[in-house]
């Protein structure tokens, strides 16, 4: 089965159903043990890059936003099973011309990690995509708000699950803010909490 373990802040283990380990923007909490496979980071600051947490793999590749985005263009990359695609991602703190959000698919599964950003009118064309899990990012300072991300979700995206994350400035995780997400395809995930997609 497919499982997803949220660590906590930006910080996500995906394991696929063949074993094959994909981590995305490694900073936050526990499970760094599963030796890693394919590691995704959307941006290079320090609490979303934190490569050194990993436990590397027979072939490790570590995939960075700059590996994804070249003057403008956004682009794909496949190994070990896993079908990974950048999209903007960005606001005031984040320029656009640095960091990406990730479209993931592995076994029939398509997940989306939004990285550091706004709400971004790019994000419309995502409603295309059939994503099963999107992760939204609510701090309202760095990122989006609880509310934009509710917004972002029920009006652009329209996954069929929202799993907000990046919740406060040096927390791995805070309920109040999580709370503020009043989408009903919300879950309520905590760090340490691992789900079967």
């Amino acid at each position: 089965m497919t499982r997803l373990l949220y660590q906590g802040h930006a910080s996500v283990r995906i394991t696929s159903n063949d074993g094959k380990v994909c981590y995305i923007d490694p900073f936050a909490g526990e499970g760094y043990e599963r030796p890693c496979d394919l590691c995704l980071i959307t941006h290079e600051h320090y609490d979303h890059n934190a490569v050194d947490k990993l436990t590397p793999g027979k072939r490790m590749v570590i995939i960075r936003s700059r590996d994804m985005l070249k003057d403008g263009k956004y682009f794909t990359y496949s190994a070990f099973g896993y079908d990974v695609e950048a999209v903007p991602a960005y606001n005031s703190h984040h320029p656009k011309d640095e960091c990406v959000g990730y479209i993931v698919k592995v076994d029939g599964r398509t997940i989306y990690h939004a990285g550091d950003t706004g709400l971004i009118p790019e994000m419309k064309d995502l409603s295309k995509l059939n994503i099963d899990y999107a992760l939204l990012p609510i701090d309202g300072f760095y990122t989006m708000s609880p509310e934009e991300a509710t917004r972002a979700a029920d009006e652009y995206i329209r996954p069929k699950h929202l799993i907000p994350i990046h919740m406060k400035p040096g927390m791995l995780w805070d309920y109040h803010t999580d709370m503020k997400v009043t989408s009903p395809l919300a879950m309520f995930v905590r760090p340490g909490d691992e789900i079967e997609l």
